[in-house]
């Protein structure tokens, strides 16, 4: 989302309508804390900014990226859900490690998105090191988990929008 030196997570939230009734699932990696808490942080202000009740915020933490998966699907699960943002940060260390986890949380969240009917949104940062990370987590490049929480309430409005009452939920 983000370009060089440039911070894109301004944006009019009031632009999206009525976000009081959206339910809305985070789901955080504790694994790079620093980084991951700050992305948490975002999120759940622009959420609460947006208007969406503090009830209708469900959220729960993960060890780690890889785990994005699983914990989205529970939560989706087990709570009646709009959107799902899922936030981590997986930084590129000397083994191909890096690699493995950010292709395989990539095609998690895209499976979901896919049989789930629900949007799952990738708020994971992949970055070559600590400092591009935290340029991304409310450094010159904004916060990408307020950028990732904008997302999941378009996505979440839309879900509504296009969802027949009627129609058949996610039952992990």
């Amino acid at each position: 989302m983000a370009t060089s030196d440039q911070n894109l997570s301004f944006f009019d939230l009031s632009s999206l309508g009525d976000c009081s009734k959206l339910k809305i699932g985070v789901v955080t990696a504790e694994w790079n804390h620093k980084i991951t808490s700050k992305l948490k942080s975002g999120a759940l202000s622009t959420l609460k900014e947006a208007g969406v009740a503090k009830k209708n915020i469900h959220h729960i933490d993960v060890p780690g990226s890889f785990e994005l998966i699983a914990g989205a699907r529970l939560l989706a699960s087990r709570e009646t859900l709009d959107a799902v943002l899922c936030i981590g940060c997986v930084i590129q260390g000397e083994t191909p490690h890096f690699d493995v986890i950010n292709s395989a949380v990539a095609h998690g969240i895209a499976e979901l998105n896919v049989i789930s009917g629900i949007p799952f949104v990738f708020g994971v940062l992949t970055t070559l090191n600590e400092t591009q990370a935290k340029e991304r987590a409310g450094g010159k490049h904004g916060n990408k988990g307020a950028e990732g929480a904008f997302t999941a309430l378009k996505m979440g409005l839309l879900k509504r929008e296009n969802t027949p009452a009627n129609s058949i939920g996610f039952k992990g």
